[in-house]
């Protein structure tokens, strides 16, 4: 099969790479690879940075309008073609077409919210602070800004990111995951499109060589990042001894508590959902469900376990599926090694997705359920980022919130009740950064902001929304008096303004 070479986006056109170093990009569902991308060089991930650096000071003094209906423009652009998107991480990702439309809808949701940056980016201003004298506070863009993106939402997750930082005045150097990188070219297309001037938003891809340049690279003041928790610590290491701003969001294993009163039909059909759509490859998947109690624990098994056998599972471009591949043959490997470590480690199998054969020759695996698993076993500590739901048994309320406040993680949470007070006592208590009430992935609207708690995210601001306005811009705080109430001779003693 012909192999197609991707290219870099640098200054408003695509540029192939002239590094000798290579990665294949695979079709999940067949094992194919359909392209070769080549790995940026420190030099031409510079050079996408220099380029980003001259488009900074023209699109800053850019009016918020004029960069608002820009990407307005690219919103109805990809509003119409949002087929072609999600048909093409569809072919690099594996998830199901009807899941991968969603994404880019999520991420078109951030670029709704952007739209209207404007509004956002009004200052504060009070008179007479003092005798004549005015102050007010303007947020003004940082400069080249850069965002680091991982392979599961090669779209969305960097909508969450770019919108807000053009829309603000910053320009964009983009360094999606190497395993599906085109989505992020043709977004880059459909900006130029859109009227963005050349240089405003860059394509580069690569490995460690690619980010530890852009971290480095002194014209770079914010690195927005999202991936696993080592790496996230690592990035926003990195990018702090390098002056740097940076909101690194790392890893997940995230709970839904089954209370005794939950509706159980409903709670079965949202772990379904949270536990196995985009084949468990979700920050926000439900990969712990704890049942208060054993009864509720058999009556949800009972309900659970015939439907996880019942998935539907094959080529994400098949309608009728419900499930795709993993991503790469290593990520498939690494999967049925963590279900290995369950049964070794005496955790009741009662779906075994090891089981699952495919006639079309991709890197699948079926769903997988455990039951009886524990706090101490590997299965339960790590984030296995694939189809695989652990049941943890709690004999009440306060075991499995305590069980959820003590772990590393805190990006998101849920609970299934019917009782208000206990649903008010979870959101108020529990110590993670996105949580659900009778909703299993609590991702918030694009007008609010998303991101966790503890080994979840490092830095100061959560993404998109409010706090994604905050961190791409900066304050600045005038104070002024005109010449006419300026006291004659000079003043020696700290004023005072009254």
């Amino acid at each position: 099969m012909t192999t197609t070479r991707i290219p870099h986006y640098i200054n408003g056109r695509r540029v192939l790479g002239r590094s000798q170093r290579t990665s294949s990009v695979f079709n999940p569902a067949t094992g194919e690879a359909t392209g070769e991308v080549g790995l940026a060089s420190s030099a031409e991930v510079n050079e996408a940075i220099a380029s980003a650096r001259q488009a900074a000071e023209g699109w800053a003094n850019t009016s918020p309008l004029r960069r608002s209906r820009i990407l307005n423009r690219f919103l109805r652009i990809a509003e119409d073609r949002i087929d072609e998107l999600a048909g093409l991480i569809t072919s690099e990702h594996g998830k199901i077409l009807s899941d991968a439309k969603g994404e880019v809808q999520r991420g078109l949701e951030v670029v709704e919210f952007a739209v209207g940056a404007p509004s956002l980016l009004k200052g504060e201003i009070s008179e007479n602070v003092g005798s004549r004298v005015d102050s007010y506070g303007v947020r003004q863009p940082l400069g080249v800004v850069a965002g680091i993106t991982p392979f599961n939402f090669p779209a969305m997750v960097p909508m969450w990111m770019f919108p807000v930082a053009l829309a603000c005045g910053n320009t964009f150097v983009l360094k999606p995951s190497e395993r599906d990188p085109s989505a992020s070219l043709l977004i880059a297309d459909w900006l130029t499109e859109a009227g963005l001037p050349n240089g405003v938003f860059n394509v580069i891809h690569g490995d460690k060589e690619a980010v530890d340049a852009i971290l480095h690279n002194p014209e770079v003041m914010a690195v927005s990042f999202v991936g696993s928790t080592p790496i996230a610590r690592y990035i926003y290491g990195t990018a702090a001894n390098s002056g740097k701003r940076c909101q690194a969001l790392g890893g997940a294993k995230n709970h839904m508590i089954v209370m005794p009163d939950a509706d159980l039909d409903q709670a079965t059909d949202a772990l379904m959902g949270a536990a196995y759509g985009s084949a468990g490859e979700r920050c926000m998947a439900i990969s712990v469900a704890v049942p208060i109690g054993d009864r509720t624990a058999e009556a949800l098994l009972e309900r659970l376990e015939p439907k996880v056998r019942a998935l539907k599972i094959g080529a994400g471009t098949n309608p009728d599926v419900e499930m795709g591949p993993l991503v790469t043959r290593q990520h498939l490997e690494k999967v049925r090694a963590y279900i290995d470590s369950g049964v070794e480690e005496g955790a009741k199998l009662l779906v075994d997705g090891r089981d699952f054969r495919s006639n079309e020759g991709g890197y699948f695996i079926g769903g997988t359920l455990f039951d009886r698993v524990s706090t101490d076993m590997k299965i339960y500590k790590e984030e296995i980022f694939g189809p695989v739901l652990s049941v943890v048994r709690a004999p009440d309320y306060a075991t499995a919130a305590g069980m959820i406040n003590d772990n590393e993680y805190g990006n998101g949470t849920a609970i299934f009740t019917q009782n208000g007070d206990v649903a008010r006592e979870f959101a108020n208590r529990i110590k993670v950064g996105m949580v659900g009430i009778n909703v299993p992935i609590p991702v918030p609207m694009a007008f609010h902001s998303f991101g966790g708690w503890k080994a979840s995210l490092f830095g100061d601001h959560h993404m998109h929304g409010p706090e994604g306005v905050r961190f791409y811009t900066r304050l600045k705080t005038v104070t002024t008096r005109w010449p006419t109430s300026i006291a004659k001779g000079s003043e020696f003693v700290m004023p005072t303004l009254s």
